[in-house]
């Protein structure tokens, strides 16, 4: 495919979209309903039906019984830990070895021209960002991902929480299950705000924001505190009634739903004429830039209503510019006083 009937590349070789970033249509004036109808399938179709895919399989091949899940104990802890990680491994690393490793479709799509892997940094662990990556991943992330998963199944099993059944409350549970992303959006917008105040990012965010140009294996390499509080969305349904299933939905649209904006190509090829839209554009203009974008695609405008949306464009590049111009101004007032 040409990228450039898409887009256009700078001198570095970093590429950008034309089109600027566009909040879902029922945010957007005037209201037109054909547009959201055309877009209720884009939200489903393939993101969200894959997590729901994956939700649906470890309750039916993975999630121990009701009856060992009441008791807290290592072999089942393990269990998952074990599964969770074979999964991350083998679909992060499919997009890692295809589109990172082999380059199957070269930089054409790729937002910055270059691979982390040509870019060896003393702030990585063996000076490697993938190593470092894959390292943080599956020994820090990975393991609190399941920590979650584990507590939370316990909860419902222990009936410390309401288990809501799927027939008696179908339509509720329908609805929580088309809210989750929102869910998502709102949780992860509040937690990562909050690591950006200067002493948590210092300690905590940086290690994630060390990835300036990410891939798939930056998505989970998080600090400790970041790792957990971005995971523990899952438990919103131990506060709000639900249903096991709907909570590791949450989960997976977390964990697995991590990779789309650390994929780093807006465009994934699938074949000559067919692509796969990453939708990972907002959050890579968060690692290019630190301070926009803290949620997702604009499910929930947060960034939109609280002034920190960049939508690609050089109208966005000039309200963050304004915006930072006020904030050293205000760090200089402080200083001078």
């Amino acid at each position: 495919m040409d990228d450039l009937k898409f887009g256009s590349r700078n001198k570095r070789g970093d590429w950008a979209p034309a089109a600027r970033l566009e909040l879902p249509p029922f945010w957007r004036k005037p209201f037109s309903l054909p547009k959201v109808l055309a877009w209720i399938p884009e939200y489903l179709w393939p993101w969200n039906a894959f997590h729901m895919a994956t939700a649906l399989a470890w309750w039916v091949f993975v999630v121990p019984d009701v009856e060992v899940m009441r008791t807290l104990g290592w072999g089942w802890a393990l269990w998952l830990y074990a599964v969770n990680a074979a999964a991350i491994f083998v679909f992060y690393g499919a997009v890692e070895l295809f589109w990172y490793v082999k380059k199957k479709q070269g930089t054409r799509f790729k937002y910055n021209g270059k691979f982390p892997a040509e870019q060896p940094s003393d702030v990585f662990w063996f000076k490697s960002q993938n190593i470092d990556n894959f390292l943080r991943s599956f020994f820090v992330s990975i393991p609190l991902w399941t920590l979650v998963q584990v507590l939370f199944l316990h909860a419902f099993a222990a009936g410390y929480v309401p288990w809501l059944s799927w027939s008696d409350n179908w339509l509720w549970l329908g609805v929580l299950t088309l809210i989750s992303p929102a869910i998502h959006e709102v949780h992860f917008f509040l937690i990562h705000r909050l690591i950006h105040v200067p002493i948590l990012y210092k300690w905590v965010h940086s290690v994630h924001h060390n990835s300036v140009n990410p891939s798939p294996w930056s998505s989970l390499s998080m600090h400790p505190v970041e790792a957990f509080l971005y995971h523990a969305v899952a438990f919103w349904h131990l506060v709000i009634p639900s249903n096991p299933i709907v909570a590791l939905f949450q989960l997976h649209v977390a964990g697995f739903g991590a990779v789309n904006g650390h994929i780093g190509f807006d465009k994934l090829e699938l074949t000559e004429d067919r692509a796969l839209d990453s939708h990972a554009y907002a959050h890579y203009l968060h690692h290019k830039y630190f301070e926009v974008n803290y949620g997702g695609d604009g499910l929930i405008p947060l960034d939109k209503w609280f002034g920190y949306w960049h939508d690609g464009s050089k109208e966005g590049e000039a309200r963050m510019n304004a915006r930072f111009q006020k904030k050293k101004a205000r760090m200089n007032a402080k200083s001078g006083a």
